[in-house]
This record gives structure tokens, C-alpha cells and sequence, in this order.
């Protein structure tokens, strides 16, 4: 597509240097790619950007209720939330401070409330609910500090960097658990799939809206790990988690 629209432009420097109407004579589809191809890519861009956002209002919330409804987080990772937290939270921050659109990016504070939510179920449902308590209001605390003019922008592009590797072990840590299980728990199959197309969508909204190879890089990871999960549900699908015994 590119290389059309390259050899496109190419024709249409040529023709307007030449003299004489008969010679200036450029074909619709040559315009098209010159002028309209580009639009297209950001508008396709900005309408998927725009749809990750509004979907990740929703993501994890199927993940929420069969938290609550089954009243534990058995099978969930803590250290993968965490960790999961940690990389969205730098991918907000980074953003914010780049000023980069909130088409590109918006989708990480959406996710970060839902995250830190289910953070807070697993600690609640594993009897830790002062600890958790304690958790979000250190996390508040560190998210000011890292907002505020206080906090140097290569920390804050070193939060950024280390995205990479938070993603890698976090997923790395739940596909562990789920194996070492033998069963996916109650990890929600909807969430998984949703993130994982989200994040391969991303690639592209990213390369697009930003240029910026740290983010564009992020995702591919994040995209590869996620279909590491995704993959394990379907292998998972029906394997139960063993039914603990009543107490008598």
C-alpha cells in the first residue's frame, strides 16, 4: 500500500511538471492513493482507538463479577495483577506526559480501575481486606507523586521501559499458575479474548497516533503474552476446578 502510494506521488510530481492540459493529465486512482490513503489510515486509526476506549470500560468487568459471584479469586495470579497494574499504570503516565491523544492511550485508565479493583478482591477473598485497604491508598499516593511536576521525565520513561518485562512475567506468572493448576480458575474467558484482541489493535493505533517505538513495542509483547493466555483458556475450556469438601 505504501509503495502504491509512493509511485502515485512519483506520477503526480512528474505530470505537474510537465507543460500542456493533455500532459497534466493524473489518474483518479493515482490521486487517491496520494491524498486519500493517509486519511484513511488515521481515521481507521482514530475510530479503533476510540472503540478500544469504550471497550475497556467493559473488559474486566466479566472478570469482577465472577470474582464476586463465586466469592473467591481462586486461580487468579496476585503477583500477575500487580504486575499487570504496573505496566498500565506506566503506559498512562507516559502518555499524559508525552501528551499523546487520548484515543491512544485512554484505555490504560480504564483498565488501571478495574485492575486495581480485582487486586483488591483477591487480597479481600484470601482474608488480607485491611491490607487491601492499605493497597489502594498507597497506590493513589504513588500515582500523584508520579503525576506531578515533581517527578523527572526519565523516570518516568524508565516506568515506561520496564512495561516490557512487567508484562512478560506477569503473564508468565498466570500461565504458570494455570498450569501448575491444571485449570484456569476464575479467570474470565471473555477478559482474556477482549484483552488480547485489544492489545493487537494497539500495534496499529500506536505505530499511527504516536510513532512511538517504545509503545508500538510494548504492545507486541503485550499481544504475544496475551495469546499465551488466551490459548490456555481453550486448552483449559473444560477442566474444572476441583470442589473443596464441606466441612462436617
Amino acid at each position: 500500500m505504501e509503495l502504491r502510494r509512493r509511485t502515485a506521488l512519483a506520477r503526480f510530481k512528474n505530470s505537474s511538471s510537465r507543460e500542456g492540459a493533455s500532459k497534466n493529465v493524473v489518474s483518479r486512482r493515482d490521486l487517491f492513493y496520494v491524498n486519500e490513503v493517509p486519511c484513511l489510515k488515521i481515521l481507521l486509526s482514530k475510530a479503533l482507538g476510540l472503540g478500544i476506549v469504550a471497550g475497556s470500560l467493559l473488559v474486566k468487568l466479566p472478570q469482577v463479577f465472577k470474582i464476586l459471584g463465586a466469592k473467591s479469586a481462586e486461580g487468579l495470579s496476585l503477583q500477575s495483577v500487580m504486575l499487570e497494574l504496573v505496566a498500565l499504570t506506566g503506559t498512562m503516565v507516559y502518555s499524559i506526559t508525552n501528551n499523546f491523544p487520548f484515543s491512544s492511550w485512554g484505555e490504560a485508565l480504564f483498565l488501571m480501575l478495574q485492575t486495581i479493583t480485582i487486586a483488591f478482591l483477591v487480597l479481600h477473598y484470601r482474608g488480607q481486606t485491611v491490607k487491601g485497604v492499605a493497597f489502594l491508598a498507597c497506590y493513589a499516593l504513588v500515582l500523584l507523586v508520579l503525576l506531578s511536576p515533581l517527578t523527572p521525565q526519565a523516570v518516568v520513561t524508565l516506568l515506561q521501559a520496564s512495561n516490557m518485562p512487567s508484562v512478560v512475567v506477569g503473564r508468565l506468572l498466570q500461565a504458570a499458575t494455570n498450569y501448575r493448576n491444571g485449570h484456569t480458575g476464575q479467570l474470565s474467558a471473555i477478559t482474556v479474548f477482549l484483552l488480547f484482541g485489544g492489545s493487537l489493535a494497539r500495534i496499529f493505533t500506536s505505530i499511527q497516533e504516536t510513532g512511538d517505538p517504545l509503545m508500538a513495542g510494548t504492545f507486541v509483547v503485550s499481544s504475544l503474552c496475551n495469546g499465551l493466555i488466551a490459548a490456555q483458556v481453550l486448552f483449559y475450556w473444560n477442566a474444572k476446578a476441583p470442589q473443596k469438601k464441606k466441612k462436617q
